[in-house]
Protein backbone atom coordinates (compact mmCIF):
# COMPACT_ATOMS: atom_id res chain seq x y z
CA UNK A 1 0.00 0.00 0.00
CA UNK A 2 1.38 3.38 -0.93
CA UNK A 3 1.59 5.91 1.91
CA UNK A 4 0.33 8.82 -0.15
CA UNK A 5 -2.77 6.94 -1.29
CA UNK A 6 -3.46 6.10 2.33
CA UNK A 7 -3.02 9.73 3.36
CA UNK A 8 -5.32 10.92 0.58
CA UNK A 9 -7.97 8.49 1.79
CA UNK A 10 -7.45 9.65 5.39
CA UNK A 11 -8.59 13.21 4.80
CA UNK A 12 -11.02 14.41 7.49
CA UNK A 13 -10.21 11.30 9.55
CA UNK A 14 -8.46 11.28 12.95
CA UNK A 15 -4.78 10.42 13.06
CA UNK A 16 -1.81 10.42 15.38
CA UNK A 17 1.52 11.81 14.19
CA UNK A 18 4.76 11.24 16.08
CA UNK A 19 7.73 13.37 15.16
CA UNK A 20 11.37 12.33 15.20
CA UNK A 21 11.89 14.52 18.29
CA UNK A 22 9.23 12.57 20.23
CA UNK A 23 6.36 15.08 20.14
CA UNK A 24 2.94 13.73 19.20
CA UNK A 25 0.00 15.38 17.45
CA UNK A 26 -3.55 14.03 17.53
CA UNK A 27 -5.97 15.63 15.10
CA UNK A 28 -7.97 15.35 11.90
CA UNK A 29 -6.13 15.40 8.59
CA UNK A 30 -7.01 18.40 6.45
CA UNK A 31 -4.51 18.08 3.63
CA UNK A 32 -1.28 16.39 2.55
CA UNK A 33 1.12 16.80 -0.37
CA UNK A 34 3.65 14.65 -2.22
CA UNK A 35 6.35 15.38 0.39
CA UNK A 36 4.04 14.11 3.17
CA UNK A 37 3.70 17.62 4.57
CA UNK A 38 0.39 17.54 6.40
CA UNK A 39 -2.11 19.95 7.91
CA UNK A 40 -4.13 18.88 10.94
CA UNK A 41 -7.11 20.57 12.61
CA UNK A 42 -8.44 20.26 16.17
CA UNK A 43 -5.00 19.17 17.33
CA UNK A 44 -3.76 18.00 20.72
CA UNK A 45 0.02 18.30 20.91
CA UNK A 46 2.02 16.39 23.54
CA UNK A 47 5.62 17.14 24.46
CA UNK A 48 8.30 14.50 24.00
CA UNK A 49 8.38 13.88 27.77
CA UNK A 50 4.59 13.53 27.89
CA UNK A 51 4.19 16.11 30.65
CA UNK A 52 2.95 19.12 28.61
CA UNK A 53 -0.12 19.38 26.41
CA UNK A 54 -1.39 22.03 24.01
CA UNK A 55 -4.63 22.37 22.10
CA UNK A 56 -4.24 23.90 18.64
CA UNK A 57 -6.92 24.90 16.18
CA UNK A 58 -4.71 23.90 13.22
CA UNK A 59 -1.08 23.00 12.60
CA UNK A 60 1.24 22.27 9.69
CA UNK A 61 3.82 19.47 9.99
CA UNK A 62 6.72 19.12 7.60
CA UNK A 63 6.93 15.59 6.19
CA UNK A 64 10.68 15.21 6.82
CA UNK A 65 10.11 15.54 10.59
CA UNK A 66 7.54 12.72 10.79
CA UNK A 67 8.59 9.48 12.45
CA UNK A 68 5.29 7.65 11.93
CA UNK A 69 1.59 8.12 11.36
CA UNK A 70 -1.24 6.15 12.86
CA UNK A 71 -4.64 5.97 11.21
CA UNK A 72 -7.77 4.00 12.17
CA UNK A 73 -7.70 0.29 11.27
CA UNK A 74 -11.02 0.63 9.45
CA UNK A 75 -9.39 3.10 7.07
CA UNK A 76 -6.55 0.67 6.36
CA UNK A 77 -9.04 -2.07 5.53
CA UNK A 78 -11.06 0.22 3.26
CA UNK A 79 -7.98 1.36 1.31
CA UNK A 80 -6.79 -2.26 0.91
CA UNK A 81 -10.18 -3.29 -0.46
CA UNK A 82 -10.25 -0.33 -2.86
CA UNK A 83 -6.76 -1.15 -4.17
CA UNK A 84 -7.71 -4.81 -4.64
CA UNK A 85 -10.81 -3.79 -6.61
CA UNK A 86 -8.74 -1.45 -8.78
CA UNK A 87 -6.13 -4.16 -9.35
CA UNK A 88 -8.79 -6.68 -10.40
CA UNK A 89 -10.40 -4.15 -12.73
CA UNK A 90 -7.00 -3.50 -14.30
CA UNK A 91 -6.37 -7.21 -14.77
CA UNK A 92 -9.71 -7.81 -16.44
CA UNK A 93 -9.22 -4.81 -18.74
CA UNK A 94 -5.74 -5.97 -19.74
CA UNK A 95 -6.95 -9.54 -20.18
CA UNK A 96 -9.52 -8.44 -22.76
CA UNK A 97 -6.87 -6.53 -24.66
CA UNK A 98 -4.43 -9.45 -24.85
CA UNK A 99 -7.03 -12.12 -25.64
CA UNK A 100 -5.82 -12.67 -29.20
CA UNK A 101 -8.78 -11.14 -30.96
CA UNK A 102 -7.06 -8.80 -33.34
CA UNK A 103 -7.88 -7.20 -36.67
CA UNK A 104 -7.68 -10.60 -38.44
CA UNK A 105 -10.46 -12.13 -36.42
CA UNK A 106 -10.80 -14.20 -33.31
CA UNK A 107 -8.39 -17.10 -32.99
CA UNK A 108 -6.55 -16.52 -36.27
CA UNK A 109 -2.92 -17.64 -36.16
CA UNK A 110 -0.27 -14.92 -36.31
CA UNK A 111 1.42 -14.24 -39.62
CA UNK A 112 5.08 -14.39 -40.55
CA UNK A 113 7.82 -15.22 -38.09
CA UNK A 114 5.45 -15.13 -35.13
CA UNK A 115 5.03 -18.88 -35.32
CA UNK A 116 8.69 -19.65 -34.62
CA UNK A 117 9.16 -19.49 -30.88
CA UNK A 118 12.28 -21.30 -29.88
CA UNK A 119 15.58 -22.82 -30.74
CA UNK A 120 14.28 -26.10 -32.15
CA UNK A 121 16.41 -27.01 -35.18
CA UNK A 122 13.63 -28.91 -36.96
CA UNK A 123 11.36 -25.90 -36.85
CA UNK A 124 13.95 -23.58 -38.33
CA UNK A 125 15.57 -25.90 -40.84
CA UNK A 126 12.52 -27.69 -42.14
CA UNK A 127 12.49 -31.09 -43.84
CA UNK A 128 15.06 -31.96 -46.43
CA UNK A 129 17.05 -28.80 -46.16
CA UNK A 130 20.63 -29.42 -47.18
CA UNK A 131 19.92 -32.98 -48.27
CA UNK A 132 19.92 -32.32 -51.99
CA UNK A 133 16.25 -33.02 -52.70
Amino acid sequence: MLPLSLLNAAQNKPMLVELKNGETFNGHLVNCDNFMNITLREVYQTSAEGDKFWKLKECYIRGSTIKYLRVPDTLLDAVKEEQNRAREAGRSARGAHVSGAGPRGRGAPPRGRGMIRGGGGAVRGGRGRGRGM
